[in-house]
């Protein structure tokens, strides 16, 4: 990690910032990236007092914006070799009343934001020849979607996908690719998203019933020293607890059994 540059979006607070001081305390050089700006200053001058850092406010669905920030990075620190597609948002919008711009607001944040950020930096890290890595978070509801918020589940789900096709494409590069599938986490990604939700949609559905469970989860902290020890091992999947072993379980097993009866109606 020394002396690298990492780029890490939702920089904030939460799980990015835990990953920010991880990255910190290894020595590497930091790009933090948020769209809150308080929230965003109050890590720079915590994280400042470490290691180089430039943070920028950004919406990591603006993809001229994701664009122009990367040059100013890269200006100021020096080519990113690290990056952490980690923002993302939560929303409780039920089947009945869901509307585009739910659909548009969640996989926007949540997905096109990690494209966005993989084809920023990707083509620059393979053609410079030294390497890299890159950390999509996603979430356990990324691997078993049985009853669980579906906009949401959709974006992680897809973010699962893209970490596992790139962890094969890349590996070629020296690029390593790993997926960050947490459970419960100790964050305010619920608040946070009703927040930033609640002036463009009057149809979101709260979702803070769910905040009790995030509370009582795993550190930020601890998740972002999960990471960087993934890494160091170029772990595929990153997990931060076993809740999602059960669900993996009942999820691998269905689609087993459904095999059968698939190739059986086709005989």
């Amino acid at each position: 990690m020394r002396d690298r540059v990492a780029f890490v979006t939702g920089a904030g607070q939460g799980i990015g910032l835990g990953i920010a001081r991880a990255l910190a305390a290894g020595g590497a050089r930091l790009a933090l990236i948020d769209i809150d700006a308080a929230q965003l200053e109050s890590a720079a001058a915590e994280l400042g007092a470490v290691t180089d850092v430039a943070s920028f406010t950004l919406d990591v669905r603006d993809r001229a914006a994701y664009a122009a920030v990367a040059g100013e990075v890269e200006a100021q620190l020096g080519h990113v070799s690290l990056l952490f597609n980690n923002a993302g948002v939560a929303n409780g919008a039920s089947p009945r009343r869901v509307t585009f711009a739910d659909w548009d607001w969640v996989l926007g944040v949540n997905l096109q934001g990690v494209v966005n950020g993989i084809q920023t930096f990707m083509p620059t890290m393979i053609e410079r020849g030294d390497g890299g890595y890159i950390v999509n978070t996603a979430s356990g509801a990324g691997l078993v979607g049985l009853g669980t918020d579906f906009l949401y589940v959709t974006s992680k789900f897809a973010v699962v996908g893209l970490s596992e096709s790139l962890h094969v494409k890349l590996a070629k590069y020296g690029i390593g690719v790993s997926v960050l599938c947490p459970g419960p986490v100790d964050t305010n990604i619920l608040a946070n998203s009703e927040r930033l939700r609640s002036d463009q949609s009057d149809r979101h559905v709260r979702t803070t019933d769910k905040s009790d469970l995030l509370k009582s989860g795993v550190s930020p902290d601890t998740v972002g020293r999960m990471v960087l020890d993934a890494m160091a091992a170029g772990r595929l999947y990153i997990h931060t607890d076993d809740v999602m072993e059960q669900p993996i379980k009942v999820r691998t097993q269905l689609l087993l059994d459904a095999l059968p009866s698939a190739l059986a109606s086709l005989a």
